[in-house]
């Protein structure tokens, strides 16, 4: 089987049922996973507008972030604001907190590039709940189980430093394929929020 047929085939011919990832979805990590080798680092101007845009705790959620998890969401929330342009949720924090803390669950776990490759190959192997569910364990088992519920770990870390819950909700939702609605947020946004990460 060709690997884009084995990429876009049902996951019923996967170990455990775990989903094999979609074609676009192998792409967005490829690219990630080149822009995390040698990131950009955050200048003065980027520096400024996200202390501006974050409040204190928020701020101290996004600098535990590494650099490459940080300039990605940077990255997001750059585009997210060039997407609204012209409509009524341009300006609103709650979509730019979304696009910056999206991701801030995957801190937790401690992981350098390549412990998440390898925690992202586990997933898709033995499914992403199983290896989730490692979580509470010592070692590299448990730090992949935590990268791997990055979204709900993460909608908790906001809500806890007292984020939009709009801002929870999408960073607990934003890598399920097609979701439909996330709650309080306009459809404008969560399209330019999918679009933003998956660029």
């Amino acid at each position: 089987m060709r690997l884009l047929e084995f990429l876009n085939s049902p996951s019923d011919g996967s170990p455990s049922g775990a989903a094999v990832p979609h074609t676009s979805h192998f792409l967005h990590l490829a690219r990630r996973f080149f822009a995390s080798l040698s990131p950009t680092p955050l200048d003065q101007n980027e520096t400024g507008w996200v202390r501006a845009t974050l409040t204190p705790p928020e701020i101290a959620l996004f600098d535990a972030m590494p650099l490459h998890d940080r300039r990605h969401a940077l990255d997001v929330a750059r585009r997210v604001d060039q997407s609204l342009l012209g409509t009524a949720e341009r300006g609103d924090r709650r979509w730019m907190v979304a696009a910056l803390l999206h991701d801030v669950g995957k801190a937790e776990s401690g992981l350098g590039v390549p412990g998440r490759v390898m925690a992202t190959l586990l997933a898709w192997v033995w499914g992403r709940e199983t290896v989730a569910a490692w979580a509470g364990r010592p070692g590299v088992r448990g730090r992949s189980g935590l990268y791997i519920d990055h979204p709900d770990r993460g909608a908790e870390l906001i809500l806890v430093a007292g984020g939009p819950p709009e801002a929870a909700a999408w960073a607990r939702l934003h890598q399920q394929t097609g979701t439909a609605t996330v709650p309080g947020m306009p459809d404008i946004v969560r399209a330019a929020l999918a679009a933003a990460d998956d660029d």
